[in-house]
């Protein structure tokens, strides 16, 4: 038992490096694409956090919607930008936006030491209980019975978009 607290912990700490660390390379990293690629390891390093506190359905979200939608589209967009490898060039934003961030991290820091943090018992009431347990499987079943012309209307509007600004690149590209 204590092997595998001690094993828990190491990969909790790992992957909160890895997402943490990953997370200020996208700041601080002067190319666009290599930026992008760091936020793709910080989306999967959270569904990995996520995994390890038993919410597997938010990992298995966290890894589709943000690892693979959202990261190939911001990769697309930026291998489709111009000037990639000059980076960001600073502004005269740049300090307001770094006491606004200080800021928001003191008073994140501030609210999570001063709230009082109650834990979830081991057992839970059933009411409770089947919330957790069923939720991910209600939401499936709905999303491939009742809602599935809202599911593929939503899919189809997306690839249509992509269509879209891959059309409006190539025309510029062309010109």
């Amino acid at each position: 038992m204590a092997f595998d607290n001690l094993f828990s912990e190491i990969v909790f700490w790992a992957l909160a490096v890895v997402t943490i660390g990953s997370a200020a390379l996208v700041v601080h990293l002067r190319s666009i694409f290599r930026a992008a690629l760091m936020l793709v390891v910080s989306f999967l390093g959270i569904a990995g956090i996520f995994a390890m506190v038993n919410a597997e359905f938010l990992a298995v979200v966290q890894v589709l919607v943000y690892g693979g939608g959202i990261a190939v589209l911001v990769i697309f967009a930026v291998m489709m930008t111009r000037d990639v490898d000059t980076g960001n060039r600073s502004t005269a934003v740049q300090p307001v936006a770094l006491m606004m961030g200080i800021a928001l991290l003191g008073a994140l820091a501030y609210s999570i030491v001063q709230a009082e943090w109650a834990l979830l018992p081991d057992s839970l009431p059933g009411p409770i209980a089947t919330v957790f347990v069923e939720t991910p499987t209600q939401l499936g079943r709905l999303l491939l019975s009742d809602y599935v012309l809202a599911f593929e209307v939503a899919g189809v509007l997306l690839l249509a978009a992509v269509i879209g600004a891959l059309s409006l690149v190539r025309e510029r590209h062309d010109a």
